[in-house]
């Protein structure tokens, strides 16, 4: 499939222009084609936006409910469930569950107008201002659940030697969350960000249920670019070289992850393993 998608990338080539063994071969021309598209710049921006921002939301609430649910009490069991249920819900059902929340005169404005005693009417589905939101709203509300996994494990492989010693010393319950839980779960947090991170980039179903690239090209993201172009717009050629470049992108990022994985795995031998060893 790769190796078919390189092909197209250097040949011209549609649905349109017969056998695609027989496509005109443009060399670089569609890669240039691609890097002078500022359509695609601002897909790439948005994706950028739309993942960050939840991927920031997604660990800020996991690690918040994981830090809550690192010790054990009656009915933790049942928490874990609640917790869980989003992520194991398919993501098209997300979406058209939200459309129908988060219409103008939908359950949650007038939740909301309930609650503050107003007129809560937000344009969630229609005002290209904040249509990118919603959507991020409902993809931290999907995802949350995988950053709390992951951190519920790192809390759960916290050595106790440092946590007991920093008792000992009369360290407060912040000073030993901030200066020995965190420090030492910095590795499992860079790991929950880059995962997060990584998936809400490629993050497909929920946006094209609600919004379709729109209103206007305020949800364009790069999978919906891609989508348009090589399946609604037929250039073939083109979505090929489109994502070529966006896995450069990915590749790109995956490998400054890995590089500040690496260096974090130092620095926790170095303060941690090293210093136990040598006593």
């Amino acid at each position: 499939m790769l190796l078919l998608q390189l092909y197209f990338s250097f040949h011209q080539w549609s649905i349109y222009l017969g056998a695609w063994h027989e496509a005109e071969f443009v060399g670089l021309d569609i890669f240039k084609e691609v890097f002078a598209d500022s359509r695609f710049g601002w897909a790439i921006l948005r994706s950028l936006a739309f993942a960050g921002g939840s991927t920031i939301g997604c660990f800020l609430i996991g690690f918040g409910l994981a830090y809550l649910m690192r010790k054990p009490f009656r009915g933790q069991a049942l928490y874990y469930i609640l917790f869980i249920l989003p992520m194991l819900t398919v993501p098209i059902v997300i979406a058209y569950t939200g459309e129908m929340l988060l219409y103008e005169s939908g359950p949650i404005n007038d939740m909301i107008s309930r609650v503050s005693g107003g007129d809560f009417k937000v344009a969630w589905l229609s005002n290209p201002s904040i249509a990118l939101l919603t959507v991020m709203l409902l993809e931290i509300w999907n995802w949350t659940p995988f950053t709390f996994i992951i951190m519920v494990a790192g809390f759960a492989s916290l050595p106790r030697e440092p946590l007991e010693a920093a008792r000992i010393l009369g360290a407060s319950s912040w000073r030993i969350f901030w200066e020995v839980q965190v420090p030492l779960l910095r590795p499992v947090i860079f790991l929950a960000l880059t995962l997060r991170f990584l998936e809400a980039m490629a993050e497909f179903p929920k946006i094209w249920a609600l919004f379709q690239g729109g209103p206007g090209s305020a949800t364009e993201t790069i999978p919906v670019y891609i989508f348009l172009t090589t399946w609604q717009y037929f250039q073939v050629s083109k979505g090929a070289a489109l994502s070529y470049v966006a896995m450069m992108l990915m590749i790109v990022i995956v490998l400054g992850a890995i590089r500040l994985l690496r260096h974090e795995k130092r620095a926790l031998d170095e303060m941690y393993v090293a210093p136990r060893s040598g006593g």
